[in-house]
């Protein structure tokens, strides 16, 4: 009995022993789990990429002795590398995609990476489009109606020679700016978070000419505007005066002015809107939505850019030829225009590869109601003819003086003036209304926006209507006279 007694001991010691041996095995397997689970959060919280979340992984099998949690994390084993050699092809993508980004292209950077053949294989690429998707869905949706539209005249240079009290002076201290105030203007609404957009980006002409609205998405803080610019064509009244004389393409492909220096010297540097915004966004790439910049409203009377490009120029019909022409091509009696025209087709496709658009001005600066309708059909015509020709078709029409083809009403087609237009291919138009920030149309098939003027003489009279994009008195030039006349 003792002996069957001293047996029954010894088992249940033993069954004890595995009972107690079982249970610290199961624990200590239940805290490497737990370590392990542990290791995961913290290695994915703090962001580890490239495979250093493998090479831990790694590590602790190693520690623990082999495979023994192999089940546990087999979606972070080795086998699944996902870096492919960075090449300099897959470098100039990243930086093409990065640049995207940097002008709120968000989507058009994660599709040039995600359409790579290498996507699949490079985290770098996959890091990105993450990142820039994370971007896109962050921003803020911004309707047509709640972008602004200013514009200029063209640059003052030398404020001596456009503010010498001669007979030009009262319109120049008008309607121009000045270089100093121009920078100061655009430093102010860039610090603000102004964007630059393309009236492109607020809406799209369909194949049937009809116009629907776009959004425009940009990050907290930025806000959108169209810039413009009128007569780009530095006409013949302004020689001498402290004007740029045209547009050039440089030996470095960029675009800037010539300036005809009081000695008859030619300098070439950034003396209007065109090469100043230029170098602008090349030192702020993220005031440009999508690389837009502005829109040039170009006439044609006297040539487009700084050229001699209207056919008067060509035929000299001498009951067309005004005094400037004359004066202009008895000075160059083996004037070319041909090679103008040449010229100036080069300077246009510059600027629209970077990222300039033109819209017509009306071919003789013209207000059509006031000229009528039949002396509105030869003025279009001819922009088609002479402009068009050189600088590209448009959909985009600035009218001259401020003017419009209607009141504040929608147009329609019973609008004589209206359906002509809109059968030569116009469906934007641009009036001018310097009394709201914004001011913006819908009709089926047209878009139609107010354009603020930033010139002296909105400066001087209403300096409280552009108090959300400048300081008036930080922007103004000393070299201005004042008063500025009244118009």
């Amino acid at each position: 009995m003792r002996e069957k007694d001293a047996k029954d001991r010894i088992i249940e010691q033993r069954m004890a022993r595995r009972r107690h041996n079982a249970l610290v095995i199961r624990s200590l397997i239940a805290l490497m789990l737990l370590l392990i689970g542990i290791c995961v959060i913290l290695l994915i919280r703090a962001g580890i990429k490239d495979g250093a979340f493998d090479d831990t992984i790694r590590q602790i099998r190693k520690k623990m002795g082999g495979n023994s949690t192999k089940q546990t994390i087999t979606e972070y084993t080795p086998e699944k590398e996902t870096h492919s050699p960075v090449t300099e092809e897959a470098m100039k993508k990243l930086e093409t995609a990065k640049m995207m980004a940097t002008q709120y292209d968000y989507q058009a950077a994660a599709d040039l990476l995600s359409s790579d053949p290498i996507y699949n294989a490079n985290s770098d690429f996959q890091n990105a489009v993450a990142s820039y998707r994370v971007q896109r869905d962050s921003c803020r949706v911004f309707q047509p109606e709640e972008v602004t539209h200013v514009f200029f005249h063209t640059l003052i240079r030398d404020t001596a020679k456009a503010f010498d009290g001669d007979s030009k002076e009262a319109g120049y201290n008008q309607v121009m700016t000045t270089i100093s105030e121009f920078n100061s203007m655009i430093q102010q609404m860039y610090d603000r978070g102004f964007v630059m957009v393309s009236v492109h980006d607020m809406c799209h002409v369909n194949d049937d000419g009809t116009v629907i609205r776009q959004e425009i998405r940009l990050p907290e803080g930025k806000k959108p505007f169209v810039l413009s610019q009128d007569d780009v064509s530095y006409y013949h009244y302004m020689d001498g005066d402290g004007f740029a004389s045209r547009l050039i393409v440089d030996e470095n492909g960029d675009v800037k002015n010539e300036y005809i220096e009081a000695d008859g010297s030619v300098s070439v540097g950034s003396y209007d809107m065109v090469p100043l915004i230029d170098d602008f966004v090349r030192a702020h790439p993220d005031f440009a939505y999508h690389g837009h910049k502005g829109i040039i409203a170009l006439t044609g009377y006297e040539g487009v850019l700084g050229y001699r490009t209207d056919e008067v120029y060509r035929t000299r019909e001498e009951a067309r030829l005004t005094e400037f022409q004359r004066a202009f091509l008895s000075a160059h009696p083996d004037f070319d225009w041909q090679k103008d025209v040449d010229e100036a087709k080069k300077v246009a496709e510059a600027m629209k590869n970077n990222g300039w658009e033109f819209a017509s001005h009306t071919w003789g600066h013209i207000n059509p109601v006031a000229y009528g309708y039949d002396a509105t059909v030869r003025d279009t015509q001819r922009w088609l003819d002479n402009v068009a020709t050189v600088v590209g078709s448009t959909d985009v029409l600035i009218f001259a003086f401020g003017a419009d083809i209607n009141d504040w009403t929608a147009y329609t087609t019973d609008n004589p003036f209206f359906a002509y237009l809109k059968d030569k291919g116009f469906s934007i138009y641009c009036n001018v209304d310097g009394s709201q920030t914004c001011w913006v149309q819908f009709g089926r098939d047209y878009m139609r926006q107010g354009r603020r003027n930033l010139d002296g003489y909105r400066m001087y009279y209403g300096p409280e209507l552009l108090e959300d994009l400048f300081d008036v008195k930080q922007a103004w030039d000393s070299a201005r006279p004042v008063p500025v006349p009244p118009i």
